[in-house]
């Protein structure tokens, strides 16, 4: 007996954001082949699309996938009788020899991150490369998370996959000395992930919590791997301190709850222990000569403060100030410059916030968090017509549904 179409469509779903990353990475592994694999994996999801319909979804849907993508992969490689050594590989799936040993990295998605991040690669290409193979992620949703039109990003994807095979770049065990390269793309990776999953860009679902879920659980696997590296610990604590308030950032109308007006009872008070335990663990490190804080560990520092306040007014927001100076210096980026002067705005005033915010207008005038911060300082200082234009672009830029209804109630809350 089949199983309704409602069903297998929940099954297939759900079965594309829990096994799509585990299945690239298992045949990027088996076969060498980051096309083959990624090509191999959505035939296998085309495929059961069809006989899930028909036979039922299968008690395994892990499992069947990735027979059936094992396959998908050999098949076509028969078809390519030019491509040999491929062909011979694929024969040694039903070798009983036992398996190479593992190396440093176990884990093959967090193995097929470290291959993605090749230093053939640009840092760009190797973040989006990866972020389409292992996180899943739409090229729409690369684009936003680059700021960067969509065919742009196409291409960029394109060219580096291009890239790995003119290059040669194989799928193999990183060494220590590779793990330490890579690291920083690696982490760039993982955090963009964790902010695809934590905003939605687009979709009718505004918290994608298989990405932020995936992520953390990568970034744990890195923090076990490289313990004594300060950014995998801080990224950690970042992510960790952020996903806390998870169950308080959207309303039961499914609206965005931003942070000031968040119920501080719903936070997961275990995830924000750990992440702050992991900061200290940091602090103390500095302070017995380990090497400055970097950008993760800053950004884990003010979530730390965030964290620590049992009400908003309650927030040191001078300290949050002196921790994005400190970041400024590392990574005089817009947006970072942007949320240093959201904060500025608590503790200097909103006039002269909204004075650092119009200078970074020209640089992120397609990015709807500067005019919606721009807005809520204009509503401030009690410029409505400029804020209400303000709020119409950040409304029409913004991807995520619950993003955009805070929004519009914000504007609508002007007064005329």
């Amino acid at each position: 007996m089949t199983d309704s179409a409602a069903a297998v469509e929940d099954a297939i779903a759900r079965a594309h954001r829990e096994e799509w990353a585990r299945l690239v990475a298992g045949l990027a592994r088996r076969f060498g082949d980051l096309d083959l694999a990624e090509d191999a994996a959505a035939e296998a999801f085309v495929t059961a699309m069809e006989r899930w319909r028909r036979d039922g979804v299968p008690p395994h849907p892990g499992a069947w996938l990735s027979t059936t993508a094992t396959r998908k992969a050999i098949d076509r490689l028969r078809r390519e009788s030019h491509r040999e050594n491929k062909h011979r590989a694929a024969h040694l799936l039903s070798d009983d020899t036992p398996p190479e040993p593992t190396g440093p990295v176990e884990d093959d998605r967090l193995r097929l991150v470290f291959t993605c991040c090749h230093p053939a690669l640009g840092m760009e290409a190797r973040v989006a490369l990866t972020l389409r193979l292992l996180g899943g992620l739409s090229v729409a949703e690369i684009a936003h998370a680059f700021l960067v039109p969509e065919t742009t990003m196409a291409r960029r994807i394109t060219r580096a996959k291009a890239k790995v095979k003119a290059a040669g770049v194989p799928y193999r065990l990183p060494s220590a000395p590779d793990i330490r390269e890579r690291l920083a793309g690696v982490l760039a990776v993982v955090y963009l992930i964790f902010n695809e999953g934590y905003l939605a860009s687009a979709g009718e679902d505004p918290l994608r919590t298989d990405l932020t879920d995936e992520a953390i659980r990568l970034g744990r696997l890195l923090h076990a791997l490289l313990p004594d590296e300060g950014e995998v610990a801080g990224l950690l604590a970042l992510m960790l301190l952020t996903d806390a308030r998870r169950a308080a950032r959207v309303s039961h109308t499914g609206e965005l709850v931003t942070l000031e007006e968040q119920d501080r009872g719903a936070w997961n008070r275990t995830l924000i222990a750990e992440g702050h335990a992991l900061v200290r663990e940091r602090i103390a490190a500095v302070a017995g000569g380990a090497s400055p804080p970097g950008r993760y560990q800053l950004l884990a520092a003010i979530n730390a403060v965030h964290t620590d306040a049992s009400s908003p007014r309650d927030t040191d927001w001078s300290q949050i100030v002196a921790l994005y100076d400190r970041l400024v210096r590392l990574d005089p980026s817009p947006i970072v410059r942007l949320n240093r002067a959201i904060a500025v705005a608590e503790v200097d005033g909103p006039d002269v916030a909204l004075a650092e915010t119009d200078r970074l207008g020209e640089t992120l005038d397609t990015y709807h968090a500067y005019h919606a911060a721009r807005a809520d300082l204009l509503r401030r200082v009690g410029r409505s017509d400029e804020a209400r234009l303000a709020y119409d672009r950040a409304i029409r830029l913004a991807g995520n549904p619950a993003e955009r209804a805070y929004l519009s109630r914000r504007r609508d809350q002007l007064v005329w």
